[in-house]
């Protein structure tokens, strides 16, 4: 099976839960603005491993719909407050949520699609005995939630500061990343009613992956092209983001060359992204990114032995290989 008939054979049934969710939303403004970003859609990645890691330790996918439609809410609420923080005016193709509706009503989509998600879970009915499961799964999705907030001031606290750690950054992009996917695929595992070795397991193969899907993005956006990016090439630079390669080749760097490339990060100005990129080069700081993302991808899916071969399992294998296999 393709990755992308798997994320469809779920995504019907997911966007269906979240229809149910956002029904009764009114006034009609605050409605539209909230299914926006959803209408424009998206892979709906996370909420098909809340489905999957159900399935892989023995439970049924319909126990997992409605926490992997709240996982896809919270991601969603994230986008649109994103996009006012970082005055994008695009996502998925379509203007923004706050370029449409105003930075008022955009706050207040994002606000609901938050509060929608937790009474979503809430909502999961399995057997009388599973609401402990239930409410595991809701701290889950609720500790996420903090962490995404924590991750993003982070990333705040970064700008223009050139001296982070690796630690630092790995910290930063597991909570603004990393911690909504870890979230779906140990709600999943939870929900489906895994003992705790499996949950545990299954939460680490979601933290790797996050943490790879960010690194690779971070790589994409220097070595892929701008037609697969749907971006300019070294945007990221262009921005002074704070990368792993950033990271690395400031580390490595020597004092000269250090200055140079904080001084392009500085300026803001396309000319100086192949100066930048020649600099990751010779302190082998892409290569070192593109390591990275490989050895997390290789240890999410040697979690997996503990699993018995299903196709839930075979899907989680295939997931992972794509964080790496995508060009945007």
């Amino acid at each position: 099976m393709e990755v992308m008939e798997i994320l469809k054979k779920y995504s019907e049934s997911i966007d269906h839960e979240i229809e149910e969710a956002l029904s009764t939303i009114t006034p009609l403004n605050l409605y539209e603005s909230s299914n926006h970003l959803i209408k424009a859609g998206g892979k709906k990645i996370r909420p098909a491993l809340a489905v999957l890691t159900c399935e892989v330790v023995g439970g049924k996918a319909e126990y997992a719909l409605k926490t992997a439609a709240a996982i896809e809410l919270i991601h969603t609420f994230s986008l649109i407050h994103d996009d006012i923080m970082d005055k994008d005016d695009m996502r998925r193709g379509k203007s923004s949520v706050h370029v449409i509706w105003g930075e008022p009503m955009a706050i207040l989509a994002g606000d609901t699609l938050f509060s929608k998600a937790f009474e979503t879970v809430i909502r999961t009915r399995i057997d009388d005995s599973s609401y402990k499961r239930v409410i595991k799964a809701l701290d889950t999705v609720v500790d996420s939630c903090i962490k995404i907030c924590e991750g993003q001031a982070c990333d705040m606290s970064f700008e223009g500061k050139f001296e982070v750690s690796e630690a630092e950054y790995m910290n930063m992009i597991y909570k603004k990343t990393a911690a909504l996917i870890a979230a779906a695929t140990k709600g999943g595992a939870i929900i489906g009613g895994g003992n705790p070795e499996e949950v545990a397991a299954l939460e680490e193969y979601g933290k790797l992956i996050g943490l790879a899907f960010q690194i690779q993005d971070d790589y994409l956006d220097v070595v892929s092209d701008e037609e697969s990016l749907g971006k300019p090439v070294g945007s990221d630079i262009v921005e002074g983001k704070m990368t792993l390669m950033v990271v690395k080749a400031l580390e490595k760097a020597s004092p000269e060359d250090k200055e140079k490339l904080i001084s392009i990060l500085k300026e803001n100005n396309p000319d100086g992204v192949g100066e930048a990129i020649a600099i990751f080069e010779k302190y082998g700081s892409l290569q070192y990114t593109h390591k990275v993302a490989l050895d997390n991808v290789r240890k999410a899916k040697e979690l997996l032995d503990i699993f018995d071969d299903s196709e839930a399992k075979d899907a989680l294998i295939l997931l992972a290989d794509y964080v790496l296999e995508r060009q945007n």
